[in-house]
């Protein structure tokens, strides 16, 4: 009898195309674990052989957080994991020193790109595998837009755009948005997964700052 004590092993990745995805899923609130809850699902999906791409809004690096995350070095090692960051540095209305119409103008460009790449997946046969080193440009089987919902919170975007992405999207890509710590009700009922991420206690409360490893 074999030894299974260790539970399942690691396989090879091999492209593969999902037979379930097509959902919309929304991730916000004011705790702590949105980005985070996407990403180890991106990478569960990547395991899979599935192509995914991370369009981050907002998250343009500020004095206490490197431009450089660790979670892009990990990406860079994964097959059929992509990413782009169109946040602009610092932080909208923060009074940081950074630019707001900039913070405004970078996230235009970002819905715009979302949308490219939604079209570019509705051209794609996606129920063959993509290739894993293609660029998003020739389809996707999950798109996650990390902090979308905070710039459309903050005005930058127009929440009926953020709508108008879910109605875009093809029916067999999985769009994950994440972000904001207002209800995002506008989109609630196009929604199959809404998640609210409550803060009770987070170290920055008691002076801790963002961390190497945990935050970035």
């Amino acid at each position: 009898m074999s030894d299974n004590s260790a539970g399942p092993t690691a396989e090879p990745i091999t492209p593969g195309a999902p037979e379930e995805f097509g959902l919309v899923q929304v991730w916000w609130g004011d705790g702590k674990g949105k980005t985070t809850a996407a990403l180890g699902m991106a990478t569960r999906a990547v395991g899979h052989g599935y192509r995914v791409h991370l369009l981050q809004f907002m998250k343009g690096g500020t004095g206490t957080v490197e431009d450089v995350r660790g979670e892009y070095n990990a990406i860079a090692a994964l097959p059929g994991f992509s990413y782009e960051n169109a946040g602009h540095y610092g932080w909208h209305g923060f009074l940081d020193g950074s630019d707001d119409d900039e913070h405004a103008a970078r996230a235009r460009g970002a819905l715009e790109r979302a949308r490219e790449i939604l079209d570019a997946s509705a051209d794609a046969d996606l129920s063959e595998p993509l290739d894993a080193d293609g660029p998003p440009e020739d389809g996707v089987n999950m798109l996650v837009l990390d902090e979308i919902l905070y710039a459309a919170n903050r005005g930058l975007v127009d929440p009926e755009d953020v709508v108008a992405l879910v109605e875009r999207k093809p029916d067999d890509v999985e769009l994950v948005l994440t972000g904001g710590h207002e209800p995002p009700e506008y989109v609630f009922e196009r929604a199959d997964l809404v998640t609210e991420v409550g803060k009770v206690k987070h170290p920055l409360e008691s002076g801790h700052s963002a961390r190497k490893g945990t935050e970035y």
